[in-house]
């Protein structure tokens, strides 16, 4: 036994601790592929020791994957392992080497894992099984099988890969698939519910077309179809047999059966429809085949618009008013003799009460009597003069002298009037200033007494009316403002035809409902326009706006100064 001093005992330690240093750095150099060779001194001599299983490049390959890889024994012990393996379990690489490799197997994969390794030994193979690192966590992995033969005897090589992203790549994909099945499903419910619609519509559109034509065929009037851009793509059998054309030959030859005197005129109007998507309507002659003759037609159209407001097409008719029209001009001619007819006893009847009304020493009551049938006759001889009035409209005939007028003067003075003649209503005139047209002083007079006339008629409550007169971009403007019972937007559309009245479901107002168009004729006569603004118990606003006359200075200055003069002598 050899003795050891207790002075030699830091040299050996420090001998001891270098070549375990020395041991150590051997073996992490045979591990990363640094040597592939030794040499031990022993009692033999040195002696040269070769890794002949290790290649370096394999080793260094195998250290920097990215896959696992372990050398399993026929124990299944593991000889080596590389960092990745040892990184994927969870475990220090050095407490690696020499475990069991079954250890790392999950529970339900070790029966698979048994066939795996049993098929590695015999040849290359490939499966998936499941590892559990030191979490107890189950990881899914591909393990590649290959035998090796070392000296130490026969190897296994096993390449682990990491199948956790695939296999949640998977789960989603399959999640996905599910869900595309779904809306595959649901597509196929709407598809074949859309198939049902569609052949619903269809059918429904069929008939809904086939009643069109066979209304539009079976009543008098023509009718026709175009498309949103005015082009004609459809007429009734009316259309065919009034003008003997094709539809070929009358969308060629439209010019051939309208009257020349009224087709530019009704194309320009057609046109303007179209353009400005507003309603047609407009009276022309068409010729009518069986005997050549020009008959007057009123043809009228409206559009058609979906649900986003866009025309899909145009809808219109034309109807045969011949002989309505000729009723209309008998009418009107009757109208025209009786009140010429009625002029002249009236005129002696009015000077016989006036007689009779001047005689001194009448009774009272027959003074009375005389009076009421003064006021009688005032108002047949206003309503004849009316008659008289749209007699000449319709002749065209309709002419007055025109003079420079103040609207403003005009105004003042009707509103004077008007608070002597309906001393129960309350007459305001807002604006001030002169406002100079050219126009007849006692036609306009008519037409503002006319729109006062009508508001105290509309009126019966609320006894406030307001005449108001402005100047508005080049135009002068009266409007007649009450507080009356109002009207309708589809009687606004009309209250300015001939012989139309608003009857308020609880107000019926006497007349004939003349006086408007009447008015409305003066101030077309004029180059003026016409307008109205209602609404239901919310009174009513008639207007009409002329064209401003361009003054001389001149006569503007002498028209100042003659008023000046005038009132220096008041």
């Amino acid at each position: 036994m050899k003795t050891v001093s207790y002075d030699t005992i830091p040299a050996e330690l420090e001998e001891l601790r270098l070549k375990l240093q020395e041991a150590t750095d051997t073996l992490e150099a045979i591990r990363t592929g640094q040597v592939d060779a030794l040499v031990v001194k022993d009692g033999d001599g040195h002696q040269l020791y070769t890794l002949k299983s290790a290649d370096q490049t394999y080793r260094v390959l195998i250290e920097k994957m990215k896959e696992g890889a372990v050398t399993l024994n026929c124990d299944e012990i593991i000889l080596y392992s590389n960092s990745q393996f040892a990184s994927m379990i969870g475990l220090p690489l050095a407490n690696v080497t020499g475990l069991r490799f079954t250890d790392f197997i999950a529970e339900k994969s070790k029966e698979s894992f048994r066939d795996l390794i049993k098929k590695g030994w015999e040849s290359d193979s490939k499966g998936e099984v499941l590892l559990i690192n030191k979490n107890n966590d189950e990881i899914p992995f591909l393990l590649s099988f290959t035998s090796l033969e070392l000296d130490e005897g026969q190897a296994l090589s096993i390449i682990l890969t990491d199948l956790s992203l695939q296999k949640e790549n998977e789960k989603q994909l399959q999640q996905k698939n599910i869900q595309l099945e779904e809306a595959r499903y649901a597509l196929t419910k709407i598809n074949e519910h859309l198939e049902e619609l569609v052949t619903e519509r269809t059918r429904e559109l069929f008939l809904s077309r086939e009643h069109f034509r066979f209304l539009a065929d079976n009543i008098p009037v023509i009718v026709w179809t175009t498309r949103p851009d005015g082009t004609t793509d459809y007429f009734n059998k009316q259309w065919f047999e009034y003008t003997g054309l094709s539809f070929e030959q009358s969308m060629k030859s439209m010019e051939s059966v309208i009257h020349p005197d009224d087709f530019n005129s009704a194309l320009a109007a057609w046109e303007e429809a179209v353009k400005h998507e507003k309603i047609f309507e407009r009276e022309y002659r068409l010729k009518r085949a069986i005997d050549g003759a020009y008959r007057w037609h009123l043809g009228k159209g409206q559009a058609f618009r979906d649900e986003a407001g866009h025309i899909i097409a145009w809808f219109g008719t034309s109807t045969d008013i011949e002989d309505q029209k000729k009723e209309i001009e008998r009418k009107d001619e009757f109208i025209s003799v009786a009140s010429h007819e009625l002029k002249t006893p009236l005129t002696s009847l009015k000077g016989y009460m006036q007689l009779m009304q001047s005689q001194p020493q009448l009774p009272d009551d027959t003074k009375l009597y005389i009076s009421k049938g003064n006021i009688s006759v005032n108002k047949l001889q206003h309503l004849i003069n009316d008659l008289l009035d749209v007699s000449k409209i319709k002749a065209g005939k309709l002419e007055f002298d025109k003079n420079l007028v103040d609207l403003d003067s005009l105004v003042e003075n009707c509103v004077e009037n008007s608070n002597y003649m309906y001393p129960g209503y309350r007459f305001t005139k807002e604006g001030k200033g002169s406002v100079m047209v050219i126009g007849n002083a006692e036609r306009l007079e008519q037409v503002i007494m006319n729109l006062v006339n009508n508001a105290v008629k509309y009126s019966p409550n609320k006894h406030a009316i307001t005449v108001q007169i402005e100047k508005t971009n080049d135009c002068g403007k009266v409007s007649v403002i009450d507080e009356g019972v109002g009207m309708s937007a589809a009687d606004q559309k009309r209250i300015l035809e001939r012989f139309y009245r608003s009857d308020h479901n609880k107000f019926i107002a006497s007349g004939l409902g003349m006086g408007l168009y009447i008015s409305a004729e003066i101030v077309k006569e004029h180059n003026g326009t016409m307008s109205v603004r209602s609404k239901l118990n919310d009174g009513s606003v008639f207007s009409f706006s002329l064209p401003l006359a361009e003054v001389p200075k001149k006569t503007a200055n002498s028209t100042s100064k003659r008023k000046s003069s005038m009132d220096g002598q008041k």
